[in-house]
């Protein structure tokens, strides 16, 4: 990957004293670098009065500090001296007024100095793009009479760095008309440019002239090749590309794992990290974050354990974000207490992590500990952003919490001028929708100020499901379709609502207009995770080598469940059929069967997570009740909508889901 955009300048390159300079001891130059600056002058004042040069080393010792006061009382002797004089020195006090972000200052000493040369032009440039500000930047590049190919890099990696991608391109394409040759920081730059735009169109005909310059085989400009084809969707280029360096190195695998992570490829990324231990290399804090995320995006908690562990063993575990991506994985595999133990013991809480923490709390449907948290964190003087309130918006809906969600709506624009996204409108829609304010949602998405999408229409048309409110449904039902005619959700979700108003002609024709569409239905997937590896179940599939033992203890466990008071639910049925069947149809429901396979094959007293890809039906959520309790175990199961944690009979989500 490219080097941050502030170091291309090079600007240490010119430290080097020229010819008839006197050469400080390495001692000088190690003071210097280190920031002791007052024992670096005391000790060598002689040296250093005798040939005023050297202040440009003590000059430099003041950057990484920002001890722009040092600078000034430096930038007074240098005058004294008469070293100001000096280009080499003023290039230096040039440098130091534009890294600590002096640019007034820097730019009357620019004007003042009567020998500009490229050097002195691309330091301004360098502090001004640094600072953000890259219109001044570019005036004062079209007004050079002369750059070098540093001039070019610092305005292609400056307008990238700032999300300028287009223009930054541009400035490329320029470089390349007059014949100059870039580097690997300029072709870094751009490769995030193109990553940027998402486009492989242009970041192939970079790659085109990146084999014919020879720089191919650098590690930075691979890496940056690698990232710009993940970046765009295209993971199998990007990991030729890797598989083509002839060197990789650590920056070279995170490329690749987070690459996979991002794709969706989170199994990929697990065995390149495995693969990466296996080389040799020692895996950094980028490399856990990728990890981390990607056993979150499985619900592995076995193998996110075991990453947790080497983070502790590599010394990691204490970066903050690598605390936010366990509090992530941990929260995604059901484990909230672990989450909130990470939480705790952090020394570094950031905005991130606090608001990966409340949005813990509100997957998990603890409504009240998001908002209390919330409260926590205004009292500590951090102020929340946008993620922040989407997850507190997340937990009010899905804890029943519709005047606390509506306060925070209006807290977010009037007290932080935080801009509502459309995932926050997303929030209110379902807050006011599971309240029954079907109404008043939909009048919402109609007023709001961002174009609708098929998420918020089909938020609003779950809450027409629950509400039982067909005339609502069939006109959201169209505003689905308009955007995806392919969409099943929506033909889902009315057939449900017909069906539970046993309007079965209604049914017939929603699926008849499947059929006519080609539309097909998602199927109802579970998995669980048993000594470290996942077993997947689906409605009907007996493909699973214990299908028939599985079977025999379903049914046993439905028979004594039965004594415990529990009614098969048959409005979950979506067909019009034989009682004797929908019991049937229901039993065989995806995470049954892997509760069923988890009570049979984990040790008594265990609990159980199942993750599902589809919202939890009303009869298997009143199943696993009846069966946390019989069975004496907690069961976890994390839908597509949030985590229910049952337990003696009871469900964390107060029957509100």
């Amino acid at each position: 990957m490219a080097k941050p955009f502030a170091t291309q300048l090079r600007v240490g390159s010119y430290c080097t004293a020229p010819g008839n300079h006197f050469k400080p001891t390495q001692a000088f130059i190690k003071l210097c670098s280190k920031g002791s600056l007052k024992e670096a002058f005391e000790n060598y004042a002689p040296a250093i009065w005798s040939d005023p040069s050297l202040f440009a080393h003590l000059l430099q010792g003041c950057v990484p500090k920002q001890s722009i006061w040092t600078g000034k009382q430096l930038h007074s002797l240098i005058v004294t001296s008469g070293a100001s004089l000096d280009k080499f020195v003023s290039n230096h006090l040039l440098n130091l007024y534009a890294k600590c972000g002096e640019l007034k200052t820097a730019t009357t000493l620019f004007n003042s100095m009567p020998r500009k040369n490229v050097m002195s032009s691309n330091i301004l440039i360098g502090g001004f793009i640094q600072n953000g500000d890259l219109e001044t930047a570019r005036r004062l590049f079209e007004d050079m009479p002369e750059r070098n190919v540093a001039t070019w890099n610092a305005m292609v990696t400056g307008f990238v760095h700032y999300g300028f991608n287009e223009e930054g391109l541009d400035f490329f394409s320029q470089t390349h008309r007059l014949a100059l040759l870039p580097d690997e920081f300029t072709l870094g730059s751009v490769l995030r440019g193109c990553a940027g735009l998402k486009t492989t169109k242009s970041g192939a005909q970079v790659h085109g002239y990146v084999i014919k310059s020879g720089l191919h085989t650098d590690l930075c400009v691979g890496s940056s090749l690698a990232h710009m084809y993940m970046k765009c969707g295209s993971v199998r280029d990007g990991e030729k590309v890797f598989e083509g360096m002839p060197l990789h190195n650590v920056v070279a695998c995170n490329t690749i794992i987070a690459g996979r992570a991002q794709n969706g490829y989170s199994e990929g990324a697990l065995d390149q990290f495995n693969l990466m231990r296996m080389a040799g290399f020692r895996p950094d804090q980028i490399t856990f974050v990728s990890v981390i995320s990607s056993c979150s995006e499985l619900a592995t908690l076995g193998q996110g354990q075991q990453v947790h562990a080497q983070a502790i063993h590599a010394g990691v575990d204490s970066v903050v974000s690598v605390q936010t991506s366990l509090v992530n994985m941990y929260s995604k595999c059901g484990c909230l207490e672990d989450s909130m133990k990470v939480f705790s013991e952090s020394q570094d809480l950031d905005i991130v992590l606090w608001s990966a923490t409340i949005g813990a709390y509100g997957f998990h449907g603890r409504g009240q500990e998001a908002v209390r948290l919330f409260g926590l964190m205004e009292r500590e003087g951090m102020e929340p952003n946008d993620v922040t309130f989407l997850g507190l918006l997340y937990a009010c809906s899905h804890s029943g919490l519709k005047e606390e969600g509506t306060r925070f709506f209006r807290l977010m624009t009037e007290k932080y001028d935080v801009t509502p996204r459309l995932e926050h409108y997303t929030c209110l829609v379902d807050l006011l929708g599971r309240s029954g304010c079907l109404d008043e949602a939909e009048q919402l998405i109609r007023s709001m100020p961002v174009k609708p999408d098929g998420v918020i229409w089909k938020t609003l048309l779950s809450a027409c499901k629950i509400h039982r409110n067909a005339e609502i449904a069939k006109r959201v039902t169209g505003e689905v379709l308009k955007l995806d005619p392919r969409d099943s959700a929506p033909y889902v979700l009315l057939s449900n609502i017909n069906a539970l108003a046993e309007r079965w002609v209604d049914v017939s024709d929603v699926r008849e207009a499947m059929r006519d569409r080609n539309v097909k239905k998602e199927p109802g997937i579970s998995w669980l995770e048993v000594k470290n590896q996942v077993y997947q179940f689906c409605m009907g599939d007996r493909s699973h080598p214990k299908w028939e033992e599985i079977n025999r203890y379903l049914e046993e466990l439905v028979a004594e469940m039965k004594g415990h008071g529990y009614v098969p639910d048959m409005t979950s049925v979506l067909h019009d059929m034989e009682e004797e069947e929908k019991e049937q149809t229901l039993v065989h429901h995806s995470e049954k069967l892997a509760i069923a396979f988890g009570l049979m094959t984990t040790p008594s007293g265990a609990p159980i997570r199942v993750m599902k890809n589809l919202r939890v039906c009303n009869d298997c959520h009143v199943a696993i009740k009846v069966i946390s309790k019989i069975s004496l175990r907690e069961i976890i199961l994390r839908d597509a909508s949030r985590f229910h944690h049952f337990k003696d009979g009871q469900c964390s989500c107060g029957d509100y889901w």
